[in-house]
């Protein structure tokens, strides 16, 4: 009978440490092999910032600059998304940045051509949710703002639509613990919007309501 590898299994949780904060978590995590999608990045994208953190903002998933470079929110829509929070009145280097999956999941239109952004599945997401619940057990901040719908799926269920509660507060358990939550969109989609002004001031928008509740 085969071995199932234990990428089969679609579940981080036998990578996870029981103990030693976010070092141990981040050194774990790199070598974690709980779903297929560490078979085609260069590695893992683990959380970074503040352990004591007021604000968790979670995104989906690392970019193609952020697979290269093993950090999260490094490229253009990281950018974007600082300056925003700057804006609104929220410090990015008192902030910690994390996805709901570690690993770039890409294709390709051709061998050798650019790397495409694809979407995580819902499996997926599930399979790494162990990482994200370590994360918040860890930081345990006060508020937890959600980049765009996979973020929102992954911490809130299927059923999540950010179009229907951007720039609103929720409250809802987490991984056992009570959250205040913010959904708005990812700053990826303000980069590829038709009218990026707009999109950003709604960007805006919503984190200026996270900020008043930090306030």
């Amino acid at each position: 009978m085969a071995v199932k590898a234990p990428e089969d299994g679609y579940t981080a949780e036998p990578f996870v440490p029981e103990r030693g904060g976010l070092p141990a978590l981040r050194r774990a995590a790199a070598g974690c092999r709980g779903c297929p999608l560490h078979r085609d990045a260069s590695q893992t994208v683990f959380g970074a910032g503040d352990a004591d953190a007021r604000v968790m903002l979670v995104g989906e998933q690392p970019g193609d600059q952020e697979d290269r470079q093993g950090r999260p929110f490094v490229g253009p829509a990281g950018k974007l998304l600082d300056r925003a929070l700057a804006e609104a009145g929220i410090d990015p280097g008192e902030a910690y940045v994390t996805n709901a999956v570690k690993h770039f999941k890409f294709t390709r239109a051709e061998p050798g051509k650019r790397r495409i952004h694809k979407a995580p599945t819902l499996r997926e997401m599930t399979a790494c949710g162990p990482w994200l619940a370590a994360e918040l057990a860890v930081v345990e901040p006060e508020l937890i703002v959600l980049l765009g719908a996979s973020a929102g799926k992954a911490l809130l269920g299927s059923s999540f639509r950010v179009t229907q509660v951007r720039g609103t507060v929720l409250e809802e358990e987490i991984h056992g613990r009570r959250e205040r939550l913010v959904p708005t969109v990812h700053p990826s989609s303000v980069l590829r919007a038709d009218d990026r002004e707009s999109a950003y001031a709604g960007l805006l928008s919503d984190l200026k309501v996270a900020a008043r509740l930090l306030a």
